[in-house]
């Protein structure tokens, strides 16, 4: 077994060749900007506008510097002065319960980093997002998303928590099986309900008013034979200016909702072909294959973690000498997290197939070029950066960045 102190070490060079890994990486991505829009793009900003897309990565750079070497030093001056052996010791003080300790020991360093990341997180809305004219929130938004979001994980992830521990207890290493079978129940759940339990605390949604939009969305159904009983429309503009529309759910709980700032921005045809690319996803069993991929992810993290979680040495080298199940949690939670990069990466190449694959669809099934230019405007009234460099891309981007959907798009319409 190795150990506490060499676990120790490779948990401390882990965070910070992450940490320089991604910055060299956000470094690259500098190095593609550009006055000149490729040739493919040309039109899509004025100069001015395009100006101003560049300021906006510049500041988001700098920013994410700030962010990243703060968010740095709080984790290693937790791992260095034993924060987390402390944390513990303090809960253990006021409990007895194991699960109320551990429920406590998250608590505790949960709200303490809310807290602590506020700052950034008023400056990010309030100050960079304001002087780009993207930021709609008003403070009264802001802390009641921020207090319903703490409230929400700590009703829902403490109840997952504490049954989780209570496996741990009950079974030892075979915790791991009942934890799978818990945490692919809850997935099921956000997938079937999300759009009609969870956003509405946050976000109002209508069904889309008849008229031609709707008429025209239903006569595109119908040709290719979705059966959708109803559109939403989110108040998106209640935060921002920035459009967009996703999918939701499976079977009869399906639901495509708009942004009611994409409807602002884009002509009907526009937004039916949008509407076409999320209907592809469904059509094409994304959504499904997401979720078995997602579950199968989940079975093999957590029974790595069964064998390691109640290692005394992973304890040891967060300053914990007895073995507890949140420190191995934490332990195993940042070893593991090359792994996770490299699941990560599968995911985000799964993820930018599939988005080709929905183009595809939108533009067999409806109007290449209508998606082609919704993405546009899309693209240009979130600033977006056109020319991000292929390593950022392959590492970082869920979605194929503008110019290479619209050759791909191209290439069908053609």
């Amino acid at each position: 077994m190795i150990q506490s102190q060499t676990i120790f070490y490779i948990i401390l060079s882990i965070i910070v060749v992450e940490f320089v890994w991604d910055r060299f990486l956000l470094y690259l991505n500098t190095t593609k900007w550009s006055d000149k829009i490729p040739a493919e793009l040309e039109g899509i900003y004025d100069a001015e506008k395009y100006a101003k897309q560049q300021r906006y990565s510049k500041v988001n750079y700098k920013f994410g510097w700030i962010t990243g070497t703060y968010s740095l030093m709080l984790i290693l001056g937790m791992i260095l002065f034993n924060g987390f052996a402390f944390v513990d010791e303090w809960v253990a003080g006021y409990t007895n319960n194991y699960i109320v300790r551990v429920l406590l020991f998250f608590g505790v360093l949960g709200l303490g980093s809310t807290i602590l990341n506020i700052p950034f997180s008023l400056y990010s809305t309030f100050v960079i997002e304001e002087r780009f004219e993207f930021n709609k929130t008003t403070p009264k938004i802001f802390f009641l998303d921020l207090v319903k979001s703490l409230l929400i994980g700590a009703v829902v992830g403490g109840a997952i928590l504490s049954l989780i521990v209570w496996f741990y207890q009950a079974t030892g290493q075979y915790f791991w099986l009942y934890a799978w079978g818990l945490v692919t129940v809850v997935m099921l759940f956000i997938t079937m309900f999300y759009t009609s339990v969870l956003l509405p605390l946050f976000n109002k949604q209508t069904p889309l008013e008849e008229g031609e939009l709707k008429s025209t969305i239903e006569n595109f159904c119908s040709k290719v034979s979705f059966k959708l009983d109803n559109v939403y429309v989110m108040d998106g503009s209640k935060r921002s200016t920035k459009a967009n529309a996703f999918f939701s759910g499976l079977g009869a709980r399906k639901r495509i909702v708009l942004y009611d700032t994409l409807i602002n921005d884009l002509s009907i045809d526009e937004i039916v072909g949008v509407l076409a690319h999320e209907i592809g996803h469904y059509q094409k069993k994304h959504t499904l294959w997401g979720m078995i991929i997602g579950v199968f992810q989940t079975g093999i993290t957590l029974y790595l973690l069964s064998l390691f979680v109640g290692s005394v040495e992973l304890s040891q080298a967060l300053g914990v000498q007895e073995p507890v199940f949140h420190i191995g949690l934490i332990a195993f939670g940042i070893l593991y997290s090359p792994i996770s990069g490299i699941t990560g990466l599968a995911t985000t190449l799964f993820s930018r197939k599939n988005e080709f694959e929905a183009d595809r669809f939108a533009a067999e099934f409806h109007n290449g070029e209508s998606l082609i230019a919704a993405l546009k405007t899309i693209s240009v009234n979130a600033l977006s950066n056109l020319t991000p460099h292929s390593w950022y891309v392959f590492f970082h981007y869920s979605h194929p960045p503008l110019l290479e959907r619209v050759r791909a798009l191209k290439q069908v319409v053609k």
